[in-house]
């Protein structure tokens, strides 16, 4: 028997726009990405900072010989946490061109350019495989450390930035909205006149101005963001609640004498939780390009944090100098991550059928 709950019907809704539902995909893909980590990279150390400078920006596909030439005692941490910050190399290489072993001892060049050669040099013979092969598959940045795998930990910089900045506007923007809403009269003359005040800022200097206040740092990010976020939704609350207020529903509950809290949230809340998850998809997507946007001015997650925004920061110069994928290729994740968000913000409005002025997507 199938089920035909509201909750069914807005799924099965969401399921017919292929452009949303693809969208929701490709977002589940990278929330999966980001949560395996260090796990799927080829780059396995924290915040994957392994430098070969004389690798740098080598392009995408090259496959390069590494000679180990010391082993340090560094202790294995456990799956979950390197999962999350990955696992220190217990060994020391260099990339070479050439590699042989006479008399007990190892003799290789190093390699330091295409068209260079040096003399050989002697290494110690180690125990267990001391030659190895990489390959660099969408080639190596700046400081020639493995772009794949600073684009994959960029993943988590920009989906947790955008859940929490979020969260923290959810939570503002619902709570000043309800309150301009159900109170009226003075509250809601003067939350209005905050949120036209924060209104008219721009968000980017706003963003800029609370990470002067906060300092530089991811955790500063997540509050800067969610600050500058939340008056959307609580434009968006404050509507709905005026309308919701006056009908039977609420005025019952006033009747049995049930506590103003309880009617805002068990009541009236419920009962706007459609418009509430367009306004939030949409807000994760404007939450991601503040992050990238300062990150790229320097008030972001800082080096050697992982950020596509500190990456275009990085590697904008190269697009005229030839090697413009080191630019491209994050500022494409960022342009898929948004267009993704934004697909699912339009298919959930068409789901819930969201008619209110008050949303834009």
């Amino acid at each position: 028997m199938e089920v035909n709950t509201p909750s069914a019907k807005v799924w099965k809704q969401f399921k017919r726009n292929k452009m949303a539902f693809g969208g929701l995909l490709f977002i589940a893909l990278l929330f999966f990405m980001g949560i395996l980590g260090y796990l799927i990279i080829p780059d396995k150390t924290p915040m994957a900072n392994t430098m070969y400078l004389q690798l740098s920006n080598k392009k995408p596909g090259r496959t390069f010989n590494f000679l180990v030439i010391s082993r340090k005692n560094i202790k294995e941490v456990g799956f979950f946490k390197r999962m999350l910050y990955g696992q220190e190399a217990n060994f020391k290489c260099i990339p070479i061109t050439s590699y042989r072993i006479a008399n007990g001892k190892v003799y290789a060049r190093e390699y330091i350019g295409d068209d260079e050669q040096v003399e050989e040099s002697e290494f110690p013979l180690l125990s267990g495989k001391q030659q190895y092969q990489k390959t660099f598959w969408l080639g190596t940045d700046t400081y020639g450390r493995d772009l794949l795998s600073r684009l994959v930990l960029g993943i988590r910089v920009s989906l947790s930035v955008g859940l929490m900045a979020v969260l923290i506007s959810l939570f503002i923007g619902v709570s000043l909205g309800a309150m301009a809403g159900y109170f009226g009269g003075k509250t809601d003359g003067a939350i209005s006149w905050f949120m036209n005040v924060i209104w008219s800022l721009p968000s980017l200097l706003l963003v800029i101005a609370i990470s002067f206040a906060l300092g530089k740092g991811f955790w500063q990010i997540f509050i800067a963001v969610g600050l500058s976020t939340w008056v959307d939704v609580s434009r968006l609350v404050r509507g709905q609640v005026m309308s919701l207020k006056e009908v039977e529903f609420v005025e019952a509950a006033r009747a049995l004498g049930f506590s103003t809290p309880r009617i805002i949230i068990r009541h009236i809340l419920p009962n706007m939780a459609g418009p509430i998850l367009v306004v939030a998809s949409a807000n994760f997507a404007a939450a991601i390009l503040l992050e990238t946007g300062l990150s790229f001015l320097g008030f972001g997650a800082q080096p050697p944090m992982p950020s596509w925004g500190t990456m275009i920061k990085e590697h904008y110069a190269y697009i005229i100098m030839g090697d413009a994928y080191l630019a491209l290729l994050p500022g494409l994740a960022i342009m898929l991550t948004v267009y993704a968000f934004n697909l699912v913000a339009i298919g959930l409005r068409d789901a819930f059928d969201v008619k209110s002025q008050n949303i834009s997507v």
